[in-house]
């Protein structure tokens, strides 16, 4: 495709042709299409290839004219070969190429709309079948009896109301697909599990199939094994290779053996995921409930009852499925926070909650949420991440973890800095398995979600208010209590509020070697950040707060996301006095990365050594030549 752009204060219009179905726009080099003035973000915006289309999406805080419409960071808009797009101060044009549609991808996709649909009517009819909701039941309080009685209740409504009209055969076998691809998936997942139980709701009776029959069975798992045939799943030796493998072509490959197979055995696969299907919604997390056991997938992000996206490695993607309605959506967001003594209603429509095994959840309603009920969810991976794997991912060096291990045993306090889902938890799990087993932590949280591999661990959890307003504890509430508790070093979650002053202080009354995180883009911005926090809680000099940060925070360790969904360590940084000219906090970079380098960026010494160096090298902590490795 051919871009055509200029500054409007220039005269000259320079033209870039990009062969890329992303195309990223922006001030930094690392861009398709560099923008080179202050006044543009460094990522302002990207250009995707969608199917049948191109679509503008803005990332930067400044405006984005498409035509006459306006767009800020995070919206969305299809864009045609005659708008020009104005990012201040340039115009680009746009020699879009002609896209041909997918006919497959746009084929699925109303098969699914078809299938969703179904599902819909056949839930509402069992409701009424029922003459009650079953949103209230509690699943770890089913018997086999009761499970089974609502399959086959799904059944007899099938066969009343006509599901396996000659008609709907496309859609049937389409429907088949999905029992087939579920069942691969389920096992692949299990296999990747090892041997931890994939049951998100702890409760196995209500997700066995129980109206089963034997022979059929037997002929799903022969049809799975063809399908794992003609994937050559055998020829991917890791678990999250044969997910994607299937993610990717299991449809293609359906396609080969979907004729191959009697009515009656189509008949009872269909059925089969109907029933699931139905008992997900009633009993589970709806559409939700496959996405959460799959290892691969990290977050889950529901904007709407029909637009449901996952995170996988970094990336976002579609998952394709939806909810059957914003009724069901908000009765699973309710089945999630009530489990933790939650609430969520017109009256309180944002809450932030847990799953069982420790996911992070939020979720918002109308009328807040203007397009129906949205809901994300940060997933706990299967197997709790250590040092050594984030640096086999390139996460940082093994020179830093050395360096971050030494800081720990030596009690520094150390905050870790970053964006949202650059991996600022996933490192203070990794930082605590270095705390000795013999002191004792106290950790603080919003939502309960650090997995401390530790014994004499104490936890607290934030408690929202009552219906009369009372018996609400904030972190700040929690930070006060456990300085009673008699800590050898307090791990507070995250610092977002007036709790920061209440943490500078725990780390500036002998509770040394503390760690928490913190939203910011860089280690200088940290410090500023901190200031405006403290100032929330009390009204200080500034010289004071300042000066209560110099003596509290030794280290920040600042995290990244790549553009290609890598997160990564960019910044080690030591908190050293404040300047004597500017009265600023000044810190000394230890390791940096250039950022410049694109994705091939490393993280690298600067030449310069912590004050505490010595102390290090004195106690046996770190190996001062294996510090500029």
């Amino acid at each position: 495709m051919k871009i055509w752009y200029n500054n409007i204060i220039a005269t000259d219009r320079q033209l870039k042709e990009v062969n890329k179905r992303r195309i990223h726009i922006g001030r930094h080099p690392d861009n398709d299409i560099v923008l080179d003035s202050p006044f543009v973000a460094a990522e302002a915006a990207v250009l995707i290839q969608t199917n049948g289309s191109w679509e503008l999406t803005a990332l930067g805080l400044g405006e984005i004219l498409l035509g006459d419409r306006a767009l800020y960071g995070g919206d969305r808009c299809e864009i045609d070969r005659e708008q020009e797009i104005r990012i201040y101060p340039f115009t680009l044009t746009l020699d879009l190429p002609q896209i041909r549609k997918d006919t497959q991808k746009e084929k699925l996709r109303k098969l699914d709309e078809g299938l969703s649909s179904l599902i819909r009517s056949l839930h509402v009819d069992l409701l009424e079948y029922l003459g009650r909701d079953l949103s209230t039941v509690d699943p770890a309080q089913l018997s086999t009896e009761q499970v089974l009685g609502v399959e086959k209740r799904v059944e007899h409504i099938a066969e009343h109301t006509g599901v396996y009209r000659r008609e709907r055969a496309e859609l049937i076998t389409h429907t088949v697909g999905h029992c087939v691809r579920s069942e691969l998936l389920k096992s692949l997942s299990t296999a990747a599990s090892t041997g931890q139980s994939s049951d998100i709701l702890g409760n196995s009776d209500w997700t066995t199939f129980h109206s089963g029959v034997p022979d059929r069975e037997e002929e799903l798992v022969h049809i799975v094994t063809d399908v794992k045939r003609l994937l050559r799943l055998s020829e991917h030796s890791e678990v999250e290779d044969q997910l994607d493998n299937v993610e990717q072509n299991f449809w293609t490959s359906w396609e080969l053996i979907s004729g191959n197979m009697d009515d009656s055995l189509r008949k009872y696969l269909a059925l089969r995921y109907v029933k699931k299907e139905i008992k997900d919604i009633v009993f589970g997390f709806g559409p939700l409930e496959d996405l959460l056991r799959l290892p691969t997938i990290s977050e889950i992000m529901v904007v709407d009852r029909d637009h449901i996206y996952i995170e996988k490695n970094g990336v976002i993607h579609s998952s394709g499925r939806r909810f059957v309605s914003d009724e069901v959506t908000i009765s699973i967001i309710d089945r999630i926070v009530s489990r933790i003594g939650r609430r969520i209603d017109k009256s309180s429509p944002l809450v932030d909650a847990r799953l069982p095994d420790g996911s992070r959840v939020n979720a918002v309603i109308p009328p807040l949420a203007v397009s129906g009920p949205c809901l994300t969810i940060r997933k706990f991976p299967l197997r709790r991440l250590l040092i050594d794997d984030l640096v086999t991912k390139g996460a940082l060096t093994r020179t830093v973890a050395e360096f971050l291990r030494a800081a720990v045993l030596h009690r520094r306090n150390i905050l870790i800095s970053g964006g949202t889902g650059t991996g600022k938890t996933t490192l203070l799990n990794c930082l605590s398995d270095f705390i000795p087993d013999k002191e004792r932590v106290v950790t603080v949280e919003d939502t309960a979600e650090l997995q401390l591999n530790k014994e004499h661990v104490v936890r607290m959890e934030t408690k929202e208010a009552n219906i009369e307003g009372a018996g609400a504890y904030t972190i700040r509430d929690l930070v006060h209590n456990a300085l009673r508790m008699r800590p050898d070093r307090v791990v507070v979650g995250e610092c977002r509020g007036p709790e920061a002053l209440d943490m500078l202080q725990a780390m500036n009354t002998g509770h040394d070697g503390s760690l928490t995180t913190i939203h910011a883009n860089s280690a200088q911005d940290v410090t500023l950040r901190l200031e405006v926090l403290v100032q929330m809680a009390s009204d200080l000099p500034v010289s004071s707060i300042r000066q209560q940060i110099v003596s509290a925070i030794d280290l920040i360790v600042q995290l990244h996301r790549m553009r290609d969904g890598r997160r990564c360590v960019s910044q080690v940084a030591e908190v050293v006095d404040i300047d004597p000219n500017s009265g600023i906090v000044r810190i000394k970079d230890l390791f940096t990365m250039d950022e410049s380098s694109g994705l091939d960026a490393e993280l690298t010494p600067t030449g310069q050594l912590p004050t505490f160096m010595g102390d290090l090298i004195a106690h046996d902590l770190i190996d001062l030549e294996s510090f500029f490795l």
